[in-house]
């Protein structure tokens, strides 16, 4: 048991769930607790135990159907000899096989179920030993085979009751009958999986099925779902930026020591210093100024970008955002406290005047015009924040105008979406600015933006360091 349990948990980690050394312990506690044999009470178990992180149950699934898909790796083992499926509809022809599916599917009988299934993955899955193909292959092909639409039309045909011909009696029939297949499916899937697993062993085949965490996924090409997704984690983010931001200033809350007025005081006590005076804190509040590429290749992150923005706003007081291609505006003003995000874009895109030239990423001019029309943005309290790639299309660049900017800046940032090895690559110019900068950093997934929000020094820097 804690062979598998082991196993199990360092599948989660090597697909990026962390699992502490607790965390596998409750589970291994609460294991003799559970019915083994009852896999979604496994799957419930094993996942209040060892996920945190509600983004994170979608690949746990992932690894615990190939760990415990088609097999009970905790429970007794099956008497039914493995592989045997002769009984179960073996000499069948394809029509009288999707019949007795069919019967199973709506006596509801698990075992003949099962027996079907494992026959079925044998008829149909064209499975080979050694052969470098995925296990949702063979489900495709086994249920190509069994033909589901088909299956859904004859078990509506054996559900239809004579005088059920409302909608909404319809509609819960193909509600059933949808979920019996889905099930079906999921039972394919298990049985090969399983096989899979015999052949290759439960770590090749959980590698291979591998999915990216939300916080893994590559900000440059996520889908629309993942965008919605991760644009649900920005406002916490903000949060905690806006909170490192004014870390130093709550840090500091009583003020420095008042040594003229505590020796003042402790004369009524013998000039014992007994209450310490301290001068009144200083209320200077933290600002920050974003400077964001959104050109073509740039949109999908400076969209995050300027969420994150936007969302900092109403943490602090004083945000201000600018936007760029081959020309520079202020966009402040589209991001209003109670404004749509997906409306402000809409209308930043359409009114804010981005375009000099051919609109094509120029930094260079960007920050000459940064310096010329709102260096009045940047002071002693403000924290520079500029994202994009660099790649300034072999235009000059403009760096003696970043450097005005980041010397009256409190601290520079840089965050740079394209792999560091990319970096100086072509048309790229980022070691121009990474000297001029605080910390430059590669974000381009979730968890990069996580750990700079985490670890940034938001405070100028002695040294200013380049991170990969």
């Amino acid at each position: 048991m804690r062979d598998v349990l082991a196993a199990f948990v360092e599948e989660l980690r090597s697909a990026g769930i962390p699992v502490s050394m607790v965390e596998t312990l409750d589970a291994a506690d609460a294991l003799p607790h559970t019915d083994l044999s009852d896999r979604e009470n496994l799957r419930a178990t094993l996942g209040a135990t060892l996920v945190k992180n509600p983004r994170h149950y979608r690949a746990f699934d992932v690894a615990f159907d190939v760990f415990f898909g088609g097999r009970r790796p905790f429970a007794e083992a099956d008497p039914s000899p493995e592989g045997d499926h002769a009984g179960a509809g073996g000499g069948m022809d394809d029509d009288a096989f999707r019949e007795a599916v069919i019967d199973a599917l709506l006596s509801g009988d698990r075992d003949a179920l099962r027996r079907l299934v494992g026959n079925a993955v044998d008829r149909y899955a064209g499975m080979q030993p050694g052969r470098p193909v995925g296990g949702r292959y063979y489900t495709y092909r086994v249920m190509r085979r069994l033909d589901a639409d088909d299956l859904i039309m004859r078990l509506l045909a054996a559900l239809a009751i004579s005088d059920a011909d409302s909608a909404i009696e319809d509609r819960i029939q193909r509600e059933e009958v949808e979920a019996m297949v889905a099930g079906l499916r999921t039972d394919v899937d298990d049985e090969v999986t399983a096989r899979l697993v015999e052949e290759r062993g439960a770590e090749q085949v959980a590698q291979s099925r591998r999915i990216a965490l939300l916080e893994d996924v590559d900000l440059m090409h996520a889908t629309r779902m993942e965008i919605a997704e991760i644009e649900r984690t920005v406002a916490p983010l903000a949060r905690k930026l806006a909170t490192r931001l004014s870390h130093r200033r709550r840090h500091g809350r009583k003020g420095r020591l008042d040594v003229r007025r505590t020796i003042r005081r402790s004369l009524g006590h013998g000039g014992v210093l007994l209450d310490p005076q301290f001068k009144p804190p200083r209320t200077s509040k933290p600002e920050i100024v974003v400077l964001c590429d959104v050109s073509g290749s740039m949109a999908t992150f400076a969209r995050f970008t300027l969420q994150l923005t936007y969302a900092i706003s109403s943490e602090l007081s004083k945000v201000r955002a600018f936007a760029f291609i081959d020309g520079l505006d202020e966009v402040t003003r589209f991001f209003g406290p109670h404004t749509d995000f997906a409306d402000a874009l809409m209308k930043m895109s359409s009114e804010a005047s981005l375009v000099r030239r051919d609109g094509h990423s120029d930094y260079g001019r960007s920050f000459e015009e940064m310096v010329e029309g709102y260096a009045d943005a940047i002071g002693p309290r403000t924290t520079l924040i500029i994202t994009g790639d660099a790649r300034n299309n072999y235009r000059p660049t403009g760096a003696h105008h970043l450097e005005h900017l980041a010397r009256k800046a409190r601290a520079t940032f840089w965050l740079n979406p394209e792999p560091r090895r990319f970096w100086d690559t072509g048309d790229s110019v980022m070691s121009s600015y990474s000297p001029l900068c605080d910390r430059v950093e590669q974000v381009r997934t979730l968890r990069q933006l996580e750990t700079f929000v985490e670890d940034a020094a938001l405070s100028r820097s002695p040294q200013r360091q380049m991170v990969g």
